[in-house]
């Protein structure tokens, strides 16, 4: 990994796609730290302050993790990339039941491509509406419900400068999705995980030295060194589970094409354990934010209130249904990704077939069967992996205002290992000398 980076480096063409990365990023960390117009910072810090130590300390902390810490401080770009990744799920789910969308799909890029398209204006909407949303409940002093009456916006009464803070935070989201195609487009990565990933790890330090701060002394020390060191084989474990595979050989028979033989070769079809990625974990987020939102729209809701004592991280109920939904996403993921019937077909076209089994339906029941024994244990690794840093916290006596658990540590080390990926095959490409000297 090491290696790629610093050859990375000395390459210029991916040298600038990496510094224009870091740039993006640059940007979109000062837009998450800008408040919008007619916030007051001041009584908005002293909210957030008496927020953290009340009764729902663990949902704002949900929150703080989700949005990098810029929605309730009510920043430019305080919607972040939930809008996106609400559409993109939502377009995926209608895509299993609308023909239209199904085709879409088939199409190859062009399909793609217009699929993006409804995925931004389905982000536009769901962006005003989560965006007149949050204005209202600041207006009315809901948005953070143990301090009201001191007053976080300046004017709540004149339609100009709430209708301008709505505009401005859902330009704000349109900014993100793109930064986050640029990211795509001309720098290294995928846009919105890259930034998904800067979003949580900006966390990260002020949640690690919260537990230096919560205990003070020789005590406070060695339960920061223990959770580093924790998450650290947390980290290596993901990593040798992410890189391992099935190989499903994979053999083509020997056929004349003109007057050449050709064919007889050996290759193998790559099925990873964890073949869905942190796509599921994403998604299981994304749809465990939604109770979080009713409760901030809703708090003295008797489900409201069920949800900001009873949904935070080292909770059973947030644990069993973020379980649940890793494993069912990694299902739905696998079987829209790969299409055995396709593969078994593309195998039965071109002459290939696997060992001991039959071409057409029976390499196709075969190829289902294999994917469905390795999504077995991938889903139930990521859901693991997510709880595991919960119930060490629980165990070292962590409280619910840490953000900081397997769901963060698997998008990040799946993000980084993607990008790292990324730019080992654009370094390969550039270094391939091929057959000619």
């Amino acid at each position: 990994m090491l290696s790629a980076f610093a050859s990375a480096f000395k390459t210029p063409e991916l040298r600038k796609k990496i510094f224009f990365t870091l740039g993006i990023l640059l940007v979109f960390r000062l837009g998450s730290t800008i408040p919008a117009p007619n916030v007051n910072m001041q009584a908005l810090n002293t909210c957030l302050n008496k927020a953290a130590g009340g009764q729902q300390a663990g949902l704002y902390s949900l929150i703080n993790l989700f949005s990098g810490g810029a929605l309730l401080h009510l920043t430019i770009f305080a919607l972040g990339v939930m809008p996106y990744i609400t559409s993109s799920i939502i377009l995926q789910l209608l895509a299993v039941v609308i023909p239209r969308l199904e085709a879409l799909r088939k199409e190859g890029a062009a399909g793609q491509a217009k699929i993006t398209q409804y995925t931004r204006y389905l982000t536009l909407v769901l962006a005003l509406l989560q965006a007149t949303a949050f204005v209202t409940m600041a207006r009315t002093d809901q948005l953070l419900p143990d301090c009201k009456g001191i007053g976080i916006l300046h004017e709540k009464v004149e339609l100009f400068p709430l209708v301008t803070m709505v505009l401005t935070m859902t330009a704000g989201t349109v900014v993100i999705m793109w930064l986050g195609e640029l990211i795509t487009d001309r720098g290294v990565g995928n846009g919105m995980s890259v930034l998904i990933f800067t979003q949580i790890a900006a966390q990260f330090p002020t949640g690690l030295w919260s537990i230096k701060e919560k205990n003070q002394g020789a005590t406070g020390w060695f339960l920061f060194l223990a959770i580093v060191a924790i998450g650290l084989l947390v980290m290596l474990g993901i990593l040798f589970m992410e890189q391992g595979q099935r190989r499903v050989p994979v053999q083509y028979a020997k056929r004349m094409v003109g007057r050449r033989l050709v064919g007889g070769s050996t290759t193998y079809i790559p099925l990873k354990i964890n073949q869905s990625g942190v796509i599921p974990v994403i998604f299981a987020s994304s749809i465990l934010y939604l109770p979080i939102l009713y409760a901030t729209f809703r708090p003295q809701s008797g489900t409201g209130q069920w949800i900001a004592t009873n949904f935070h991280t080292n909770s059973w109920v947030y644990s069993t249904l973020q379980f649940l939904l890793i494993v069912g996403f990694c299902y739905f993921y696998v079987a829209i990704t790969f299409n055995s019937e396709e593969v078994s077909d593309n195998m039965k076209k071109y002459g290939g077939f696997i060992p001991g089994i039959r071409a057409g339906k029976p390499t196709e029941r075969y190829l289902t069967y294999v994917l469905n024994r390795l999504t077995a244990p991938g889903s139930l690794y990521l859901a693991i992996i997510s709880m595991i840093p919960t119930l060490a916290f629980i165990a070292v006596g962590a409280n619910q205002n840490f953000p900081f658990g397997g769901t963060s540590i698997l998008i990040i080390v799946g993000v980084a290992l993607d990008t790292v990926k990324r730019i080992e095959s654009q370094l390969q490409q550039r270094n391939y000398e091929g057959f000619l000297r």
